[in-house]
């Protein structure tokens, strides 16, 4: 392999693919994706079709850089699901979480809050892996059968799996940031205690 198709292929394997969908939820990936994309992550959203732009349920429309059925691990750093009512209202968004799992076993994080931690509860991947979500008995109401492993925390990584609740999207961000070495160590601390905890302090550290 040449150079340029070295670097070509190391771009290809930073992308963050960010799943969108209608009734997509604005507010819980936003720390994650902007602070990617300033840390040298290209982000392109994947939709159910790329021809098809969705709603987001602030009223926003996004047109996916590409179709669920062409996105491959091997060409990604992380995949992202975010809430959305849909995750609760039928099978539409099943074909997310079983994507997901492709990830999963390909070795390829996925990070996954709100209903989207749902989603992988319905398709199993929680079953045995340390997760959080909304509340327990949200995840319990889909009948399966990691019960056991939930941990009543803001955001929670167990390997390649990242999970959070629907209020703490900054939580969130910072074990996906953590998680792709786009901050570490002390510039991760003072990033989400800058933007958790609003600490001045932390302002300075980050900027040093």
């Amino acid at each position: 392999m040449n150079a340029a198709a070295n670097a070509g292929a190391h771009a290809t394997r930073r992308t963050v693919h960010l799943a969108v969908y209608d009734t997509f939820a604005d507010w819980e990936t936003g720390h994650a994706t902007a602070w990617l994309a300033r840390s040298g992550y290209p982000v392109r959203t994947v939709g159910p079709a790329a021809d098809k732009p969705v709603t987001t349920v602030g009223g926003l429309r996004i047109q996916p850089d590409l179709a669920l059925d062409e996105l491959r691990p091997e060409d990604s750093a992380l995949l992202i699901l975010t809430g959305a009512d849909l995750w609760d209202s039928g099978d539409d968004l099943a074909p997310f979480a079983r994507k997901a799992r492709e990830f999963l076993e390909s070795g390829v994080p996925v990070a996954a809050i709100c209903g989207a931690t749902a989603g992988l509860a319905r398709e199993g991947l929680l079953d045995d892996r340390k997760h959080t979500s909304a509340v327990s008995f949200y995840l319990a109401a889909t009948g399966y059968r990691g019960g056991e492993h939930y941990v009543d925390a803001d955001a929670v990584t167990d390997g390649d799996l990242i999970t959070a609740g629907p209020t703490e999207p900054v939580a969130f961000a910072r074990e996906v940031l953590g998680k792709l070495g786009a901050f570490e160590g002390s510039k991760l601390d003072a990033w989400y205690r800058l933007f958790h905890d609003s600490d001045p302090a932390a302002y300075a550290e980050l900027g040093s």
